[in-house]
């Protein structure tokens, strides 16, 4: 049998011939037309702005009759346009078209000048005449199988819609490409392999990623949750920062040595992001990780069946009427959980900050006269300056609720101020750009530190 020949057609050309049945989209086994607005859109802003479409693939008959056999519903979609009356909707991304306006002189000279269109709202009758034209003459490719009859025809469409379209949470990872690589980098982490109970057909179907993007979402912004995953990517693509995940990679890497055979059954599908955003938690209590596999071994032997929130509701009682997405429901359910975790490691807790408050002042100065490589007299002579200093620092640049307030956090901070009166730098400005983009530190104080000068010290390379 002859290769298939390769057919380029304009638009307009290729349209007429389907208006005028020379192309048939209607072959017996041709699936309806089951695209929605937003598919309908990007198309046609995928021709407008010129870019690539690939090829449709036509069988054609003895007869010379044409039958699409792949290609049916972009067909559709782009007669939907041209002849249709269709109206992109405003819910379009990227609706801003840039082309070349055609601009006629006193003196019958012509000049090109550059021009952008909005298409929201508009349909093919609206646009201006030089995206009329750029849409009727776009090059559109076809694919055509010689000597076809309704048999080959049919073996066709069969052949080539035989693909699994991309899901829900596979399309709106295609919203996060500024952290894609991050998140597939956490993908190879041994925690999903080894302490996690997601099966083979939920790794490749989007699952695993999705439940990372809800656990930065819900660890970092919650006040901002997004119950759809592609909107939830398309926040935290603007809004998240490298730290974040950094952060939860160093969180999996932990659980990897504590989470067992008999509790990894709780990182699943619907509650994995949960735990995760409370062990989160549980690495600024300055508490052995061990301790957190306790609590969820007793939670899932007791506590998920036995403990009610302030409702009356046992742990999975909370999503009874409503989403396992809405955000009232996650809120609820974490704050449960860590009051159970609290309550839990109340006792130990208790007396781990007993014997800590003796030794605050001295584990202070060790810690600054360590990292800063000071004079221990000198600075127990201006401790009180530095802590007035951090105090109106915080005031004036740390919003409310950041985890950069947390008591453990509060060394890093005040060993930078000690460091900006050391070098005899304001730290203002600094304080107050850094805050904004960062919402959580290193538990290890030493470590965080040093973070936070190299970017104090780049923030001055650039004030030069």
């Amino acid at each position: 049998m002859a290769r298939p020949r390769k057919q380029i057609y304009t638009l307009e050309m290729y349209l007429s011939k389907i208006e005028d049945g020379d192309i048939d989209n209607n072959a017996d086994v041709q699936r309806n037309f089951v695209w929605n607005k937003e598919q309908i859109n990007e198309l046609i802003v995928t021709v407008l702005a010129d870019e690539y479409i690939p090829p449709i693939i036509l069988g054609e008959e003895s007869s010379s009759q044409l039958h699409i056999t792949d290609g049916g519903c972009r067909s559709a979609a782009l007669n939907s346009f041209r002849n249709g009356n269709y109206k992109v909707t405003s819910a379009i991304e990227d609706s801003i078209i840039f082309y070349k306006k055609k601009v006629k002189r006193e003196d019958g000279s012509i000049d090109w000048e550059d021009a952008v269109f909005d298409i929201k709202n508009k349909t093919y009758e609206k646009l201006p005449e030089e995206l009329k034209k750029r849409f009727n003459e776009y090059q559109l490719e076809t694919i055509i199988h010689e000597n076809c009859d309704s048999h080959r025809i049919s073996k066709y469409i069969k052949r080539y819609n035989n693909h699994t379209p991309m899901n829900t949470d596979q399309k709106a990872f295609t919203y996060i490409d500024k952290f894609a690589g991050n998140i597939r980098e956490i993908l190879n982490c041994r925690f999903f392999l080894d302490c996690s109970s997601f099966s083979e057909p939920e790794k490749t179907k989007g699952v695993i990623e999705r439940v990372i993007t809800d656990t930065i979402m819900c660890t970092n912004h919650l006040d901002k949750w997004k119950k759809q995953p592609k909107a939830l990517c398309r926040y935290l693509n603007e809004n998240a920062s490298k730290e974040e995940f950094d952060k939860l990679t160093d969180n999996l890497h932990r659980l990897e040595h504590v989470v067992t055979e008999d509790i990894r059954s709780l990182f699943n599908k619907k509650d994995a992001f949960l735990f995760l955003a409370l062990f989160d938690k549980f690495t600024f209590l300055g508490i052995k990780d061990q301790r957190f596999a306790e609590f969820l071994r007793k939670f899932k032997e007791d506590l998920r069946l036995s403990e009610r929130n302030e409702k009356g509701l046992l742990f999975d009682e909370i999503d009874r009427d409503l989403s396992t997405k809405d955000k009232a429901v996650i809120t609820e359910k974490l704050e449960m959980l860590n009051c159970l975790m609290e309550k839990f490691l109340c006792a130990k807790n208790n007396n781990r900050q007993k014997t800590n408050g003796k030794k605050n002042n001295f584990d202070e100065i060790l810690f600054l006269t360590e990292t800063l490589e000071i004079d221990k007299e000198t600075l127990e002579k201006d401790i009180s300056l530095y802590h007035e200093t951090l105090n109106d620092l915080e005031e004036k640049t740390i919003k409310l609720g950041s985890k950069l307030l947390d008591k453990q956090n509060r060394l890093s901070l005040l060993a930078m101020v000690v460091y900006s009166y050391k070098e005899d730098q304001d730290l203002d400005d600094w304080l107050a750009e850094y805050a904004e983009k960062n919402n959580t530190y290193f538990p290890d104080q030493k470590k965080n530190f040093r973070y936070m000068r190299e970017a104090f010290e780049r923030f001055l390379l650039t004030k030069l």
